[in-house]
């Protein structure tokens, strides 16, 4: 159902094993794709993975933070250098667009392509199309921050045979034709609605992904009947309180302790605080979480990709780039 690619997982600044923060969200009903965030160099991440700038639907950004947003410029000038054309839209808060617009105006770029902005803080939902619902939740930071929950539903049909073979109907160009949606007029005038013999199957995900907080709970509502929750994780909580209240930030300890709370039966974190960029960092954090946590943990890093797929079951597929020998 939801393809997730990280394209970068770092807090606050780039270092050599981890970029700041970007995510890609593809869902399963099209080859469009949506970016979370677009930190500093996405663009360059973007040649590491097997997706096309002209297949991205939008990009969502969280909250003005640098480190959640530098990238966007460069990314757009690229798209429009390679010649898209489709409209792209920005879901942002007002500060994101108004830094574009400046942009676009003193370094002179011109874009080949619609760039249609929609004000983060407008309404619960900031976009709607078939199958797919994004809307956005407040969270807590030193600036205004939401999470975004991307709600998917699927469905397929297939023909009801043992439903024809109870009427009377012999396998052949009568199937055919209610395969294709097409009503059927049998020898003895007698009609046969496609509609009738039709089995509907809707399959149906909803992930939530979570900018910068450091109260996970806000979350609660939005978190109801979600499959999978993807959450910054900054620090240990022995950390957090040492750095004390002003960054903001969750602890590994309180984002597991709600998806526990919450039943969650996933939970990826990222955004993690450069310190912990070595083997010996990443193991601590994941020692924390599994303390709280004991549903399905992953602690991502550059490039992993994850499925989840109708069952709600969460896989991470096989690497696709080699991690460097730092984090092994």
């Amino acid at each position: 159902m939801f393809k997730l690619t990280f394209l970068g997982t770092s807090s606050g600044v780039p270092t050599r094993y981890r970029n700041v923060t970007s995510l890609a969200v593809q869902p399963s009903t099209s080859r469009d794709w949506w970016m979370v965030d677009c930190g500093e160099a996405t663009q360059h991440r973007l040649q590491r993975v097997p997706l096309s700038v002209h297949d991205l639907a939008g990009i969502c950004i969280t909250h003005v933070h640098g480190d959640h947003s530098y990238g966007l410029p460069g990314l757009l000038a690229s798209a429009s250098m390679t010649g898209r054309k489709r409209p792209l839209i920005l879901i942002a808060p007002p500060a994101i667009k108004a830094w574009i617009d400046a942009t676009l105006l003193h370094t002179e770029l011109f874009l080949t392509y619609p760039l249609i902005h929609i004000d983060v803080n407008r309404s619960d939902i900031v976009h709607q199309e078939a199958g797919l619902t994004i809307s956005r939740h407040a969270l807590s930071h030193r600036a205004d921050s939401v999470a975004f929950r991307f709600a998917l539903e699927s469905s397929k049909w297939k023909l009801d045979k043992a439903a024809l073979q109870a009427r009377g109907v012999p396998s052949g160009p009568a199937w055919g034709q209610l395969h294709a949606g097409n009503d059927v007029q049998l020898d003895d005038g007698g009609i046969l609605l496609a509609s009738d013999f039709r089995i509907t199957k809707t399959d149906q995900a909803t992930i939530v992904i979570g900018g910068d907080n450091d109260t996970p709970s806000l979350l609660a509502d939005a978190c109801a009947g979600v499959q999978l929750l993807v959450h910054e994780a900054t620090y240990t909580e022995a950390m957090l309180q040492k750095v004390g209240p002003g960054p903001t930030h969750s602890s590994v300890q309180r984002v597991a302790q709600f998806a526990a709370a919450s039943q969650l039966p996933n939970l990826i974190l990222t955004h993690f605080s450069a310190r912990y960029h070595h083997a010996a960092g990443m193991a601590e954090l994941q020692a924390e979480a599994r303390q709280h946590y004991a549903g399905s943990l992953f602690l991502a890093r550059d490039f992993d990709t994850y499925e989840l797929d109708a069952a709600g079951v969460l896989n991470k597929l096989p690497a696709a780039e080699t991690q460097t020998k730092g984090e092994k």
